[in-house]
This record gives C-alpha cells, sequence and structure tokens, in this order.
C-alpha cells in the first residue's frame, strides 16, 4: 500500500495527473482530484479508462468553500484503495497545498485516528502543505466531532 501525496512541483503534479502514461510508470492505480473540473485539473474516468480508478471532488481553494462535505466519502474513498493489494493513490489539486492537503488530513483523522495537530505534523514531514484557513477550521470541527466522548 502506498499514498502518494502530491509528489513534484506544482508543474509536475499537474503534468503527472494528466499523463497517464506518467501514472502507469508511477505505479498509480487510484487517483482522487481534489480540483475536478478546474483548469488543469481535467481528469475524469474517461479520461483515465479501465487502469486508473478515479474519484473527483469538484472544490474551490477558497475559505467559503464547504470541503468538509467531502472528507468523510474522500476518506473512505482513499481507505478503500489502499486495502486494494498493490495499490498505489496519488492525491492531488491545482497547487497541491492546500485541498488536496485538507482531503488526506482528513483522512489520517477518521481513519488512522490522528488528532489534527498530529496529522499536520505527519503529513509536514514529508511534504510542505498549507490548507487555507477556512478548511483549517473545518478540519478542526472535524477533530472535536472525532474527539468527542459518547
Amino acid at each position: 500500500m502506498f499514498l502518494i501525496i502530491n509528489a513534484g512541483s506544482c508543474t509536475e503534479r499537474r503534468s503527472v495527473a494528466n499523463d497517464r502514461y506518467s501514472l502507469w510508470k508511477l505505479g498509480i492505480t487510484h487517483v482522487l482530484n481534489a480540483a475536478h473540473g478546474r483548469m488543469h485539473c481535467q481528469g475524469s474516468h474517461d479520461f483515465y479508462g479501465s487502469t486508473v480508478d478515479y474519484y473527483g471532488v469538484p472544490a474551490d481553494d477558497s475559505p467559503t468553500f464547504d470541503l468538509s462535505r467531502y472528507f468523510f466519502p474522500s476518506a473512505d474513498y482513499i481507505k478503500d484503495a489502499l486495502n486494494t493489494p498493490g495499490a498505489q493513490v496519488f492525491v492531488h489539486c491545482a497547487v497541491g497545498v492546500s485541498r488536496s492537503a485538507s482531503l488526506v488530513l482528513a483522512y489520517l483523522m477518521i481513519h488512522h485516528h490522528y488528532t489534527l495537530l498530529e496529522a499536520i505534523n505527519e503529513v509536514k514531514e514529508h511534504r510542505w502543505i498549507f490548507p487555507n484557513r477556512g478548511f483549517l477550521k473545518q478540519l478542526r470541527a472535524l477533530d472535536m466531532k472525532l474527539r468527542k466522548t459518547p
């Protein structure tokens, strides 16, 4: 199992996300596009064909965008993908520091029981991220919801 989060520079991410051959060379089996339908992020089931499973989240990188409605579906997609033998997941957006990072943080919080701070520290050990203030607020709310004792 392997999770690739926004590997490379912004230009490299876009070219990899839009290049089926590069994805094949990297062994990518699943793509979560956190900027589905946005410029340079036009992935779809038709684009990737049968070799790559695709999940698109039509998110704006705006503090007012409600990304929280995608936290659980995206986390479940990543979890299910990683439970597939030999799976490698590529999570990306246009720039690679806010939308995709926020969805990966939510995945770590939901399925690995990290606190928000632990998830941020874990991801930052591997790459620079900078979720916008609205997404951080939504992630804090998720953290409080997940930490609430019954």
